[in-house]
């Protein structure tokens, strides 16, 4: 006797995920609706995405608000009750969807926080710093949070943007294998992205005091330290020794010096709009 299918919509923004897309397709047989949102593939997702009966929809950034999650909420809305956003390159268990629904038959919570297991270097990291998330919420409850762009992001897609939702949130204890095939050099290219994005950021949150006005306190704490020299070896010792990284062997030292490499990139990035903006006739950075 099959279960019941979840009354949820499995969002999985994608571009080129053709090496990742059909495990995570695989995966997704209990969910009501899987939606592939795709900005541009020049390889087989689209053919892989509607092989596996996804809809499948097609997103192109003009660059200024909203991206592809908050665009696909506001015009392409999911008739289920609820959403979750997937990236290609995460897969769930049966364990997994069995706590998603046990948890959604009988919540009052608006949204659910989950922790992801990583894989490095071809290896799981049973140690370390944790990732976690909040990409299942109540279809209506909010978007992610809106962040002025225009202009000097390349970024299609909310990255470290998180949803800000009207009501009380949970937490799945089932962990999510998070494992991306495309190998080193994409995790290399992607942080180099998200860093730049990062401080760009940073740099325009300078200029407007009432967005930082409405951040939260870990938020508050983020962007007070992005600037500091502390926060790479801090995250490093943190991850690697006070978690334990140190028991995952290579795979955890060099995940725990990549990620420290990454904060001092973005402190670097930052260092480096300063000099610009100091030299531009009116201040500003571009």
């Amino acid at each position: 006797m099959h279960a019941p299918q979840l009354p949820v919509t499995v969002v999985i923004p994608v571009k080129n995920e053709e090496r990742n897309l059909p495990l995570c397709l695989e995966r997704l047989s209990r969910f009501a609706t899987v939606v592939v949102v795709d900005s541009g593939s020049t390889d087989r997702t689209r053919e892989i995405a509607l092989a596996h009966g996804c809809e499948f929809v097609e997103f192109r950034w003009d660059g200024h608000f909203p991206k592809k999650r908050n665009w696909l909420l506001m015009n392409h809305p999911p008739q289920t009750p609820w959403v979750f956003f997937l990236d290609a390159d995460e897969y769930l268990s049966a364990s997994f969807v069995d706590e998603l629904a046990a948890a959604l038959n009988a919540t009052t919570h608006v949204g659910f926080r989950v922790v992801y297991t990583n894989y490095f270097l071809d290896q799981e990291l049973r140690h370390g710093a944790a990732m976690t998330k909040l990409p299942i919420f109540k279809v209506g409850t909010g978007l992610y949070e809106r962040i002025d762009e225009d202009g000097w992001s390349s970024l299609d897609m909310e990255v470290h943007e998180h949803p800000v939702l009207d009501g009380s949130i949970g937490e799945l204890r089932t962990k999510v294998e998070h494992r991306d095939y495309k190998g080193l050099h994409a995790y290399i290219a992607r942080h180099n992205e998200y860093s730049t994005w990062e401080a760009r950021r940073y740099m325009k949150l300078m200029q407007t005091p009432e967005a930082r006005a409405r951040f939260t306190s870990d938020q508050r704490r983020k962007y007070q330290s992005l600037t500091c020299w502390w926060l790479a070896p801090t995250y490093f010792f943190y991850s690697y020794f006070y978690k334990r990284g140190f028991l995952d062997g290579v795979a955890g030292f060099a995940f725990a010096k990549m990620k420290a490499i990454y904060f001092s990139q973005i402190r670097l990035k930052i260092r480096e709009l300063r000099r610009v903006a100091s030299r531009e006739p009116h201040g500003a950075a571009r």
